[in-house]
């Protein structure tokens, strides 16, 4: 504080992290008393601030033995234990030994200005603590080097006992808040951390309930189809081979995981409109008549209208496979006569699986066919029924396909399968 000057602008508090407040005492007349009253406020405010708080642990360093008494004298009284180093050596020492919250150091000690050095290898060792530089010399670019190292402020000598408090105060209230952001921040991230945990578990538990939903769902699907299953001659085994076929094949054309799941749970729907056919149409055992043929042809429609209408993706896939199952490919299939890929995939993957399962099983109107005779009769007698393409990767999946077969046969039929009992 240079003598020239009219009016002294003292450091009276920390405000935020790097901030300092300043007071703006004119020269004059009881400028010695303001500035003591100021320092006493200042200080008082600290000492409030902290007064539940355990004393702070200062270590000074001076290789001036004079100084260093001084600086002690200064600091003592404001609730600080005060512990004082005549070298750079001897203040690593202590610092190894005891923990402190700041270093009051002196630049100018041997070896050259050991304080910086000092300064430098306690903060790469002991991040968490304050210090401040004090010199002999008004030398702006050491006192940016100190600044830069990690000081929190650069004293030139003379000091008086109020600046000297004052600057350990706010340091000490600098160091004490960096060290509550940094505690802040650890908390939140704890928080964080906690917080997804919690949103995790929520997900895992909404994933849970809604198996179980689906799985509900599913069996209330399944008792459906066996209501149509009552009124036909067709098995359960044959609605598990069927829909794994459907799966099979809907995989080997490129649909995804989900929505051969999908298709797994909604083709064994296909047949449901059956239970809107009169028993007389539906279990006659002889050949059916014109009258009854198209009286037959009518399930489809039923079974569109009995599904039709939902929001869930399932039933209106099994909507879509109900009214396209029986479409052939050169459209001469009911109940629309749609041709080619007009017809939705997944009617035509159940078309194919469906036809293939019925030529191999037993009915009660026929003995059961070998595979090369279902394919004989799928490629050459039942030209123009289904998508050649989809027909060709069926039957390039003839190993899987016959695994299925073996695994669902009727003499399974009273083993306790459902329909999602097996992947």
């Amino acid at each position: 504080m240079g003598t020239h000057r009219e009016t002294i602008f003292f450091p009276v508090a920390y405000h935020k992290e790097k901030d300092i407040r300043y007071c703006a005492i004119p020269r004059g007349p009881g400028m010695r008393e303001t500035l003591r009253q100021t320092a006493r406020r200042s200080t008082t405010d600290h000492r409030t601030d902290s007064k539940e708080e355990p004393a702070a642990e200062l270590l000074i360093v001076d290789d001036d033995a004079a100084v260093l008494e001084v600086l002690r004298k200064m600091l003592t009284g404001h609730h600080w234990n005060i512990t004082t180093a005549g070298n750079p050596g001897e203040a690593l020492a202590r610092l190894a030994k005891h923990s402190y919250d700041l270093l009051l150091c002196d630049v100018n000690m041997p070896p050259g200005r050991g304080g910086l050095e000092l300064v430098r290898a306690a903060h790469g060792r002991f991040a968490d603590m304050a210090t401040i530089m004090i010199s002999g010399d008004d030398d702006l670019a050491v006192g940016q080097e100190a600044l830069e190292l990690g000081a929190f402020g650069y004293l030139v000598k003379p000091v008086s006992q109020n600046e000297i408090v004052i600057n350990v105060s706010n340091a000490l209230h600098r160091r004490r808040l960096r060290l509550e952001n940094r505690a802040y921040q650890h908390n939140l991230q704890q928080a964080v951390v906690d917080r997804t945990k919690e949103l995790l578990d929520t997900i895992e538990q909404l994933e849970f309930a809604e198996r179980q939903l689906r799985g509900s769902h599913y069996e209330a699907i399944e008792r459906l189809t066996r209501a149509a299953e009552y009124r036909d001659d067709q098995t359960g085994q044959h609605l598990q081979r069927m829909s794994r076929y459907c799966t099979l094949l809907g995989a080997r054309t490129g649909m995804s995981k989900d929505e051969c799941d999908l298709l797994r749970s909604a083709s064994p729907m296909h047949d449901i409109g059956k239970v809107g056919i009169p028993d007389e149409v539906l279990l006659k055992p002889g050949k059916l008549s014109a009258a009854e043929r198209d009286i037959m042809r009518r399930h489809p429609e039923i079974g569109f209208r009995i599904l039709s209408g939902s929001k869930s993706p399932l039933m209106q896939m099994a909507s879509t496979i109900a009214i396209s199952h029986h479409e052939k490919f050169d459209g001469s299939g009911y109940p629309r006569g749609v041709t080619g890929e007009r017809i939705p995939l997944t009617g035509r993957i159940v078309a194919i699986a469906d036809v293939f399962d019925a030529l191999t099983s037993v009915r009660v109107y026929k003995p059961a066919l070998s595979t090369d005779q279902a394919s004989e009769i799928m490629h050459n007698v039942m030209t123009g029924h289904f998508d050649p393409g989809l027909l060709s990767a069926f039957f390039g999946a003839i190993d899987e396909v016959l695994l299925i077969k073996d695994r669902f046969s009727e003499e399974q039929q009273h083993g306790g399968t459902s329909l999602h009992s097996f992947p």
